[in-house]
């Protein structure tokens, strides 16, 4: 509640220094608005902090918070109103366009502004009478402080730069040693010779994700299985989704298999899985028509796995499953498990290294014993308890509360994460609650919520040298720390790359969301009176006729098939949108010859993060260059896109993804506009590119983007001149290069970007013989991949080449067969990733003799 009512003062107060020309004739009422609702945030950050969830306390601040939304709402509304003024000046004076200024002179604005301090009268009279209520029913003799509560402000989170102890990670969860032997041994034995089936069985927060993939990555089932694949099933789900899923883990990701039906990707699996000892983890399956419609396309392959995790032993037992009946961890696991999160002092920390203080064992085995061998609970206890001093009185407090939990109801698990979510600073609430609109089970990638988070305004730069990115992924870390939500995948740089959401505390997520209204989750049915200020409606079949009366509507994030009737005409009443995430999928008997959005997009002047994937053929307006709010535009995952020439007028954009391939279009009079590389070197704010097919943005336009740090390019169109200079940003952090077609070896001018950290080649981006790294060349590479590049025969590292490399993988580059050598000269080097290489290659490897050769085989995985 209190980050609400702070977000929207930060928005207040800098609205008032930036457009100080708009809001001049109301100045009074909007400061007088600002600072009655700077008492109030520091109130409620307060009235958060209490272990009370009385009815009066409740509904006064959920009234102070509808007074803030109609602040917001009134306020956007009149920017919205002024830039269509603009828009039908401009469009009635366009033979003076020259002469006349852009902006909407005084007289134009006055009605406006007369009407805008109206309302905001009208919103303080109504706020002083919510304060007069706080004492008039005694609000304030409702809130009960605890000191055990966070009190954090955004400037206390630890920044990823600062040294933070590395936390407890689900592999190195305590007290499973013997389950993930036992499991593992299912997984081997030799007496089947058929594809066999495995059950991990229990309930929720007992660790089955965990353990499956403690297994998975366990290094005799690594090598055991000629491949394997990881997918999580949740209760929403289809058959064509998991088998993508699989076939994105086991195979090289072509781009006709997107396009093919459940039947086509099924074949396609079965056929590049006959006869190979594969292993499939299905995880978190709630119905047996999972395994029903998947066996069809696993082929019954000799010595072939499939492990389920599930909480329903039915399921099991009608997949003619072995069965592994998880339970909960015993007394000395338990408090093992609770000390290595309470006290991290290490990821690979044994618990001889972990003590605790004397005088806090007695409460804290009390705690622990809450927690019921539940490893979910133990971990969010312990995340919580990290963050608090250590004396007895501060846990005592701790305890307390829990049992006041505890004793709400009989889930003791969502007890103890209720207590969690209590004790997050306010500023990180809103951060967790947002997680909560993802499907569950879905792996989501960290840099798509961190920018949902901004875009929505939950994260706030701390300083002129620090990026709303680099704070969004402390809070990130923090969650995590607090275990609240769950890394999937790290980056090359330790960064988290996925995560996801347990599904327990998804359900607290949306629970608390429903509670205070901060989201709404509809399916096909909805309920009344309906008007959310977020909305999500995943397979939504009926959201278009439901749209129209959404207008106080600021995030939007629906999939659905089409048609669906009248929903961009619904939409528009929904003009305040920031966030808007649309998934629009097609009947695949149904052709779309192609699909066109509709002028009126460009009317969400405050959208700030758009994600569209649609059919293919896409067909974006002109109108799309209004949106001059926008920050994130990602596209990066459709096909065919046609996208005019003024999307290069969005300026404010740091995160640009087209995807591939991606057409332009140039309306003839706005030929001039562009005097140079489509306009991109405009886009001064880009930190992120993804693009498609295109030399010449590589050609001329990226030098001129200095805070660029990540670019995608895609596309065989740079194959057409093997002999053109690349040239690119020297700020530049990570480069990818995937399908280009590259002729001449790119290291000699890769090598010299000063910056350069990580490298990626993929899907015959090179289609050399050769690669060599010369000499000084690449002094800051860190990290280098090479994957898919058929026709690579040799990597040349020369002296003093690659000073700081720390990480290379090589996947499926078949011709090499010598690698060894070029090894040794990597100083730096800490971990060689090789899967699927020529045997001549693994055999120099493993077998040549030497200790500098030892030491590298150390370093090196091989699958």
């Amino acid at each position: 509640m209190a980050e609400t009512i702070t977000f929207f003062v930060d928005k207040l107060s800098n609205l008032a220094v930036q457009e100080a020309s708009l809001f001049g004739g109301v100045e009074g009422q909007i400061s007088l608005l600002r600072n009655e609702l700077e008492w109030i945030s520091l109130f409620l950050e307060e009235a958060s902090a209490t272990s009370n969830d009385g009815r009066r306390l409740k509904l006064w601040m959920n009234q102070i918070r509808d007074a803030a939304y109609d602040a917001e709402d009134v306020i956007d509304e009149f920017i919205i109103r002024l830039e269509h003024q603009r828009q039908r000046r401009l469009q009635n004076l366009k033979f003076l366009r020259v002469v006349l200024p852009t902006c909407v002179i005084f007289a134009d604005k006055l009605p406006l502004v007369h009407e805008l301090d109206g309302r905001i009268k009208e919103i303080n009279v109504k706020i002083e009478k919510i304060l007069a209520n706080k004492s008039r029913y005694c609000v304030e003799n409702a809130m009960m402080p605890s000191g055990a509560w966070s009190s954090s402000s955004p400037n206390e989170v630890v920044t990823w730069g600062e040294k933070r102890l590395p936390i407890v990670e689900e592999a190195d969860v305590v007290g499973m040693k013997d389950e993930a032997e036992a499991v593992k041994q299912m997984l081997l034995i030799n007496g089947e010779l058929e594809r066999g089936v495995v059950a991990i069985v229990g309930m929720g927060g007992l660790g089955k994700t965990t353990l499956a993939k403690k297994v998975y990555n366990d290094p005799d089932v690594n090598r055991h299985f000629q491949c394997r694949a990881l997918v999580y099933v949740s209760q929403v789900y289809t058959i064509r989704e998991l088998l993508m899923g699989i076939a994105n883990n086991v195979m090289r990701e072509t781009d006709h298999m997107r396009n093919m039906d459940e039947n086509q990707l099924g074949n396609e699996v079965c056929k590049y899985l006959d006869e190979k000892r594969y292993l499939i983890v299905l995880d978190d399956v709630w119905s047996i028509q999972v395994w029903n419609g998947l066996c069809l396309y696993l082929p019954e392959s000799i010595g072939s796995r499939v492990l389920i995790t599930t909480r329903n032993q039915q399921i099991a037992l009608d997949a003619y499953a072995k069965l592994y009946q998880l339970c909960p961890l015993g007394e000395k696991e338990s408090w093992e498990l609770f000390l290595k999160k309470t006290f991290p002092t290490g990821s690979r920390s044994t618990i001889s290294q972990v003590e605790c203080p004397a005088e806090l064992e007695d409460v804290g085995k009390k705690i622990t014993g809450k927690c019921k061998g539940l490893p979910l609970a133990i971990v969010v206890s312990g995340g919580l308890l990290s963050r608090k001093e250590k004396t007895p009185s501060s846990w005592e407090k701790i305890l307390r509360s829990m049992e006041w939990h505890l004793s709400q109801g009989p889930e003791s698990c969502m007890g103890i994460l209720a207590l969690s979510y209590r004790d997050l600073p306010y500023f990180l609430k809103s951060c967790f609650l947002y997680c909560g609109v993802f499907p569950e089970d879905c792996e989501i990638k960290a840099s798509t919520l961190i920018r949902m988070w901004i875009a929505e305004g939950f994260v706030q730069a701390r300083g002129e040298e620090t990026v709303e990115e680099d704070v969004g992924e402390d809070y990130l870390e923090e969650l995590i720390h607090r275990s609240m939500i769950q890394v999937v995948k790290r980056k090359w740089d330790g960064r988290v790359k996925s995560c996801r959401m347990h599904d327990l505390l998804r359900d607290l997520a949306i629970s608390k969301a429903k509670d205070s209204k901060f989201f709404e989750v509809r399916g096909n049915i909805f309920a009344y009176p309906f008007n959310p200020r977020r909305l999500i409606a995943h397979d939504s079949q009926n959201i278009s006729q439901h749209l129209s009366n959404c207008h106080r509507l600021r995030s939007l994030i629906c999939s659905f098939h089409i048609p669906q009737v009248n929903f961009w005409s619904c939409l528009r009443s929904a003009k305040l949108l920031t966030v808007l995430d649309l998934t629009l999928t097609a009947d695949p008997d149904r052709e779309i010859p192609e699909m066109k959005l509709p002028k009126e997009i460009g009317e969400f002047i405050h959208l700030k993060y758009f994600r569209f994937l649609g059919p293919d053929k896409t067909r974006f307006p002109w109108s799309i260059g209004r949106l001059i709010n926008l920050e994130t535009l990602d596209l990066r995952d459709n096909f065919n896109l046609d996208i005019p020439f003024s999307i290069w007028k969005l300026h404010q954009l740091r995160h640009l993804y087209l995807g591939a391939p991606t057409f332009f279009r140039m309306q003839i009079r706005d030929q001039r506009c562009f005097s140079s590389h489509l306009g991109i070197d405009k886009m001064t704010n880009l930190q992120t590119l993804y693009v498609g097919q295109h030399g010449w943005v590589v050609r001329r336009g990226l030098p001129k983007l200095t805070q660029l740090r990540k670019l995608y390019i895609y596309g065989p169109n740079m194959r057409s001149n093997s002999s053109y200079e690349l040239i690119f940003p020297s700020n530049l952090v990570e480069l990818i290069l995937n399908r280009c077609g590259l002729k001449q070896d790119p290291m000699l001018t890769l090598g010299k970007l000063p910056n350069l950290r990580a490298l990626k080649l993929i899907n015959n981006a090179y289609i050399g013989r050769k690669i060599t790294c010369s000499s000084g060349a690449f002094s800051r590479l860190e990290f280098l991949r090479l994957r898919d590049l058929d026709d690579l025969k040799e990597l040349i590292v020369e002296e003093s080449a690659l000073p700081s490399l720390k990480t290379l993988q090589i996947y499926r580059c078949y011709q090499m067969e010598k690698l060894l050598h070029q090894l040794q000269k990597l100083k730096s080097l800490q971990q060689v990733k090789l899967e699927y290489m020529n045997h001549s290659l693994i055999e120099e490897i493993e077998n040549t003799k030497g200790e500098e050769f030892d030491k590298i085989r150390l370093i090196t995985s091989i699958t």
